[in-house]
């Protein structure tokens, strides 16, 4: 199993949405560790370590997030994996 950790930043009408806390809820529906905060204006940026199989299905749905939200644009970088956290958290 190959552990990854992504940094991504979805930008578009993500904020007031409930964008996050739907994150939140895949995260742990993958087993997915880390965090997501709004930053700036229509962005919300997050951190998450897991396994490249779940990473990849957590990538595809905040390509579309939430029912309400409208994602313009995704982008993720990959970090080195660090184990960091202990579960997915809103931030604020």
């Amino acid at each position: 199993m190959i552990m990854k950790r992504l940094h991504i930043i979805v930008s578009g009408r993500v904020q007031g949405v409930n964008f996050r806390y739907y994150t939140k809820q895949r995260a742990k529906e993958l087993d997915l560790k880390g965090w997501a905060k709004n930053t700036g204006f229509k962005k919300v940026e997050m951190i998450v370590e897991g396994n490249e199989e779940d990473l990849d299905k957590f990538v595809s749905w905040c390509k579309e997030g939430p029912y309400y939200a409208e994602v313009e644009d995704i982008e993720v970088k990959e970090e080195p994996y660090q184990k960091e956290f202990s579960d997915f958290e809103v931030r604020y």
